[in-house]
């Protein structure tokens, strides 16, 4: 079947029997957020299959997701670090490894263990060299009350990039989505900030981007506002139509000709080589090489006549 009768399209149906009508390396970008195997409550999905069992469905929908990647494409999968163990060592055969991102992810204290504080995403690439990459940042973390730096910079804050510090791989300023107004029924929903940060790191605008458990939409939702295409696969009919309900209401977040990604109004992940233009429309100059006193002290926000385009509230991370 030819990948132009999935694109843009929320899928009802199993995971693999759809990835397998899906042609080779015909994806830019492919996401998993699967069923973690620990008793969640999802409507159409019993969560408590044996290890083995388990191990062998992830195994075969990894397969497939690798092989439906491009030679240029990456490969991202979320889950607890129990399971990613098992993921990487599948993957290792298959793909390149590239990093295991960690997220801030607060959890509750298990007994005789480290109090659990990250998921994890594993990013992999099909190709060794050929691979789209972009570098990313995100802003200086700051006082909420006085904008003040809270990283010490010591005597090279003039050195500081304007807008934020380039990514690592662990990032702690996405968080899980706590508050009930924005969240949907759904027992494992991502962050759409979350999503958009990976697909800016790793598509072209117009790509495509497939998310064989798409839940109710958060993959689709982050492609459809950086401009890219998507394939959205899921299990749960009432899923799916939430995601499509949510589709129907997500706009561009666009600054100029630069895709950025935005959260309660405030711009949160940009990539490295759009900063030159962003800063006209963001009120930066060039980074200041005087006193440390002339560091740009500003937050971006939007909607304060830098940034010419209109957000829906609900679609977009409920901005102001």
């Amino acid at each position: 079947m030819d990948i132009d009768a999935f694109i843009n399209q929320i899928i009802e149906g199993d995971a693999l029997e759809i990835l397998k009508q899906i042609p080779d390396e015909s994806v830019d970008m492919t996401f998993a957020d699967p069923p973690f195997n620990l008793g969640k409550k999802y409507g159409r999905y019993k969560d408590d299959r044996d290890v083995r069992e388990y191990i062998e469905w992830c195994q075969k929908w990894l397969s497939e997701m690798v092989r439906v990647t491009k030679a240029t494409g990456s490969i991202f999968v979320h889950n607890v670090p129990e399971w990613l163990i098992y993921y990487g060592a599948y993957l290792h055969e298959k793909a390149y490894f590239r990093h295991w991102i960690a997220w801030d992810a607060m959890g509750a204290p298990l007994g005789r263990t480290l109090l659990p504080n990250h998921y994890g995403i594993l990013y992999y690439t099909k190709s060794a060299k050929d691979f789209k990459f972009y570098d990313i940042r995100a802003p200086h973390a700051r006082c909420r009350e006085c904008k003040a730096f809270l990283k010490d910079y010591g005597g090279k804050k003039n050195q500081m990039h304007p807008f934020g510090p380039l990514l690592s791989d662990v990032w702690t300023d996405i968080h899980r989505i706590r508050h009930k107004k924005r969240r949907d029924e759904h027992p494992c929903q991502l962050p759409v900030h979350l999503l958009e940060r990976l697909i800016l790191m790793s598509t072209d605008e117009g790509d495509i981007v497939l998310d064989p458990f798409v839940g109710t939409g958060t993959t689709a939702v982050a492609a459809k506002k950086l401009g890219r295409r998507f394939i959205g696969i899921d299990i749960d009919p009432q899923y799916v139509e939430i995601a499509k309900r949510k589709l129907e209401k997500a706009l561009p977040t666009k600054i100029g000709h630069c895709y950025v990604s935005i959260f309660l109004g405030e711009i949160v992940t940009i990539r490295d080589k759009d900063f030159d233009e962003l800063k006209n429309f963001l009120g930066y100059s060039k980074a200041p090489k005087q006193s440390t006193s002339q560091v740009l002290a500003y937050t971006p926000r939007l909607f304060e006549g830098k940034a010419d385009y209109k957000l829906n509230n609900e679609a977009n991370g409920g901005l102001p």
